[in-house]
């Protein structure tokens, strides 16, 4: 597929937004749990933050068709990027590029560091993809420590054995806080680089994208097409050899939408719906 646009429309041209004004942008905080276990190839330095519980998944998960598939998580950033110094060093990212490691990742405001929000997403995930019947390796094991660099995260699915990769993030850009919305960002075709997974990713995306609509979240007013994106600029997308994903979960800047998506509810509510993306994915590949 050409690294363009190149989204599919969506599935229905009315959109029932999720995040309004009247959610309670109390009691964000996500509540510890020792029960949840991952896998990680990520350098850590300190101590480990405990993983966030979510609460309990909505719909009927009692048939496991994830059974037996493995679906590899990338929490994006890490708590302690910002300073350490060797998230600065230059990595190979695929396609020509030199990228550094790794990055902070967007701030919000009032301090919210995008690592805390996708770790949260990312753990809630895990939980519902584990009631499908999914394994669910992730790229860290905690917010804290710094990397694994982007070309790490970007090789992992493979060495996991994974069926594919979803990298969880929230976007940065447009810090007026007129921007909002999510997209999925597929890779674009990268002869000797992208070409084995460009065409299960491109699915993947609109699996994912369809489902978050579903849900009721909407796609981006200011970056890609239909709520999909594509580049060939990232390192997690360029190494992968499964196929593979970006999800930005919203705009960390916009002022309902950002403190909104910091809330347990809604952060359950889009791991449901991200696993509901999976299983469709999955399904339609008779996997």
């Amino acid at each position: 597929m050409p690294g363009t646009s190149g989204a599919r429309p969506l599935p229905r041209a009315a959109l029932v937004p999720v995040l309004t004004a009247s959610l309670s942008l109390a009691g964000c905080a996500v509540t510890p749990s020792p029960t949840t276990s991952t896998t990680s190839s990520s350098p850590t330095v300190g101590a480990s933050t405990p993983a966030p519980s979510p609460s309990a998944p909505g719909g009927d998960r009692s048939d496991r068709p994830l059974e037996g598939v493995v679906v590899a998580l990338d929490p994006g950033h890490n708590a302690d990027n910002a300073t350490s110094p060797e998230t600065r060093e230059l990595v190979d990212a695929g396609g020509g590029l030199e990228k550094p490691c790794n990055s902070t990742g967007a701030v919000a405001a009032d301090g919210e560091r995008e690592s805390a929000h996708t770790w949260a997403v990312a753990v809630a995930l895990a939980d519902a993809l584990a009631e499908l019947g999914a394994t669910t390796p992730m790229t860290r094991d905690a917010d804290a420590g710094w990397g694994p660099c982007v070309d790490a995260r970007g090789r992992f699915g493979a060495e996991q054995d994974a069926d594919l990769t979803v990298s969880i993030h929230a976007d940065g850009a447009g810090a007026d806080g007129r921007d909002r919305g999510f997209h999925v960002i597929r890779p674009g075709a990268l002869e000797g680089w992208t070409d084995d997974v460009v065409d299960d990713s491109a699915d993947l995306a609109v699996a994912l994208r369809d489902a978050l609509v579903d849900a009721g979240f909407e796609p981006s007013t200011y970056r890609g097409v239909d709520g999909i994106d594509v580049r060939s600029d990232l390192g997690t997308l360029n190494w992968s050899d499964v196929p593979v994903v970006v999800v930005e979960t919203h705009n960390m800047h916009h002022p309902v939408e950002g403190p909104a998506m910091r809330t347990r509810e809604v952060q359950q509510r889009l791991a449901d719906a991200l696993a509901d993306g999976v299983t469709a994915y999955v399904t339609a590949r008779g996997d």
